[in-house]
């Protein structure tokens, strides 16, 4: 059976696309809960988690090939991907706090 080969650039921009409107819906999620639209704002929130989910189900499955039979080499592309994708995890943590904070103020 031949070894699927990783196209790391196709791996990267997919990670870096889900991570993206990952950010994206958290920062809107964050408009709704300033307009006191608290049930859009999870919603948003929902979504961005589910984007998240894409990119970091695209990156497992990448790092459970990097095996002696078939090792994927990182390159820059795919350490920068991944880097969005983390910090995509950390803005939707902090935009979920700042909405709790909104409905506490509200």
């Amino acid at each position: 059976m031949a070894e699927e080969k990783v196209n790391l650039e196709q791996v990267s921009f997919k990670i870096t696309l889900h991570a993206g409107n990952a950010k994206d819906l958290a920062h809107d999620a964050l408009t709704a809960a300033k307009e006191e639209d608290y049930e859009q704002a999870a919603e948003l929130l929902e979504e961005a988690e589910s984007e998240y989910n894409l990119g970091h189900e695209i990156q497992s499955d990448t790092m459970r090939k990097d095996d002696p039979d078939n090792r994927v080499v990182t390159n820059m592309l795919l350490a920068h991907s991944m880097d969005h994708l983390m910090a995509a995890k950390s803005e939707m943590r902090l935009i979920e706090e700042m909405i709790d904070l909104y409905k506490k103020i509200d």
